[in-house]
């Protein structure tokens, strides 16, 4: 035998197989979107097929190209074989796509959201797409040439993959740009380059925000109010994937909101969310900048709650999400519940939205005396109906509806036991919004109110979509269409604020998470040049 005979395969072979491997099974969730669009089935649709794997085949073979070096390759190989079956997992499960927006989520999701996808049949796709590949990568013996030979080598594999690609781009130019200008979600399947992009985006994109936070509403003051009159007391609930129409209050068939019904609250029933993703909507919403503006900023500047500061108000964040405020409550006091160890509220690590509302007088105490004295701005950041252990929102005393789907896997579930999950989620939010206001009427020393609305909605398996996260241009309704619920006391309306009636009256108007920022200064009658009468859904109804 000879010993100068090199052992093992070409390092171009096992880029080759792990190309074609991870073109192919590790976009079945693309090739399913292909189907249902019908697209696959029309006239040259075999073709069109074979070409997005043969591009995606060939893009992968000039990425990996680029790491054909002894102890790189493998590693990198591995690395993207469990990156494309975990993606495979989730746009195939929930479909979803994945972008810049659910990168930012996935890296901001903490230990307990995660724990709910850990599911038998994640792992089994992990096993069988990710990890006995990867076992079968390692094994194999790779021949790797002297590094000038295998420099030349890899620039070649580079060239050769994009040559392929280019070629295949202007044999079916016509009809490619077709398809992806008519269904751009297709892009965001193209497993897993969807995700290599979508993290480079979110970490260096030229979207990614930098430099000093501008300063906003520096010159905000309390409008002058009457002698001896009370300070204002507002709780800002922020929901957590709220779907309006399963809001009862909004018209639902099922009563999911009794106690917001019995305290005779008022809604706008035509709210839309900033985004699909907390990520998304929870700094939008306190922008100053509207959706269109808050994506094409250049440069972060404070936001409502410092603006509320600055006027002299006490202002505290109290969040029940691991997951935090996403930089919103970063300038202000702020407090999570949601690793607390009470036994009845804290069950298995997560805690139930009722922590919310314990020891808020305690909590208001502790602001500093003269801001209190003023007026006090309450935020408390819900777990609300975060999926998709929905079940595992709510305590058994709020499972109104039955049978309950109780698996992370939501298409194993009926579309009546989803739904029932989905809605006892809403019957506790609406509960632990009744027992706010319930508060609020104690606290004689303020005029009380309360504002909830819902960063996002939820698909629940219309049209077989899951979850949310879905790009805002795409997203059904569901995602965007969010409750926006306001309860004022007799007080707060006597008081100058906008009155009840006339809200009920106005119950139909379209708003959105723009108006909010100029909505809460509007009835904590907050002056500033920040603020756009035209963008507070309160003003027409009296609030300053």
């Amino acid at each position: 035998m000879d010993e100068r005979q090199p052992r093992g395969i070409p390092a171009a072979f096992l880029v080759a197989g792990a190309s074609a491997w991870m073109a192919t099974a590790g976009n079945a969730a693309l090739w399913r979107e292909l189907q249902s669009l019908g697209i696959a089935q029309a006239q040259g649709g075999w073709l069109l097929t074979l070409t997005l794997g043969g591009m995606l085949a060939a893009a992968l073979y000039a990425l990996l190209s680029l790491f054909a070096w002894k102890r790189v390759l493998k590693p990198a190989i591995v690395l993207l074989l469990v990156a494309t079956a975990v993606g495979a997992h989730f746009m195939w499960t929930y479909r979803i796509v994945i972008d810049s927006a659910m990168a930012t989520n996935t890296l901001q999701t903490d230990w307990h959201e995660v724990r709910a996808l850990l599911t038998p049949r994640f792992g089994a796709v992990v096993l069988v797409g990710a990890l006995l590949p990867s076992w079968m990568v390692w094994r194999v013996g790779v021949h790797h040439r002297p590094w000038k030979q295998q420099a030349v080598r890899n620039l070649a594999g580079l060239a050769a993959g994009i040559a392929v690609v280019a070629g295949l781009i202007l044999v079916s130019f016509q009809p490619l740009a077709s398809t992806m200008r008519n269904h751009t979600q297709l892009r965001y399947l193209m497993n897993p380059l969807n995700q290599l992009w979508a993290v480079g985006q979110s970490a260096f994109g030229s979207s990614k925000i930098k430099g000093p936070v501008a300063p906003l509403g520096r010159d905000a003051r309390l409008a002058a109010g009457a002698p001896g009159a009370k300070p204002r007391l507002l709780v800002l609930v922020l929901g957590e994937t709220g779907r309006s129409g399963n809001f009862g209050i909004n018209g639902y068939e099922r009563d999911t909101t009794p106690e917001l019904a019995r305290a005779q609250a008022v809604t706008f029933r035509n709210a839309w969310s900033c985004g699909t993703s907390t990520a998304a909507s929870v700094p939008c919403m306190f922008s100053h900048l509207g959706r269109e503006g808050f994506g094409g900023r250049k440069q972060d500047s404070e936001n409502l709650l410092d603006v509320l500061q600055h006027a002299g108000l006490a202002v505290l964040w109290i969040d029940n999400q691991p997951g935090g405020c996403k930089g919103v409550c970063e300038r202000i006091a702020n407090v999570n519940t949601s690793a607390l160890k009470d036994p009845q509220l804290c069950p298995n690590g997560e805690c139930l939205d009722e922590i919310l509302v314990q020891g808020l007088d305690e909590r208001i105490a502790q602001l500093p005396a003269a801001q209190r004295a003023k007026g006090v701005v309450l935020v408390m950041h819900q777990m609300g109906s975060h999926g998709p252990a929905y079940s595992q929102r709510t305590p058994p005393a709020f499972k109104k509806f039955m049978p309950e789907c109780t698996s992370s896997h939501l298409p194993d579930c009926s579309s009546a036991q989803l739904r029932n999950a989905y809605d006892n989620t809403i019957a506790y939010t609406d509960h632990v919004l009744g027992a706010t206001i319930a508060w609020l009427r104690q606290r004689s020393d303020y005029e009380g109110a309360l504002l909830y609305v819902a960063d996002h909605g939820e698909s629940l398996g219309e049209n077989n979509l899951y979850l949310h996260g879905l790009p805002y241009a795409i997203a059904p309704d569901v995602q965007k269409h969010v409750p926006w619920v306001t309860w004022l006391s007799a007080g707060f309306e006597q008081a100058g604020g906008p009155t009840m009636q006339c809200l009920r009256a106005r119950a139909d108007a379209r708003i959105s998470h723009d108006h909010l920022f100029h909505s809460v200064l509007g009835l904590m009658q907050v002056t500033t040049s920040a603020y756009r009468r035209d963008l507070d859904a309160y003003a027409g109804c009296g609030a300053a």
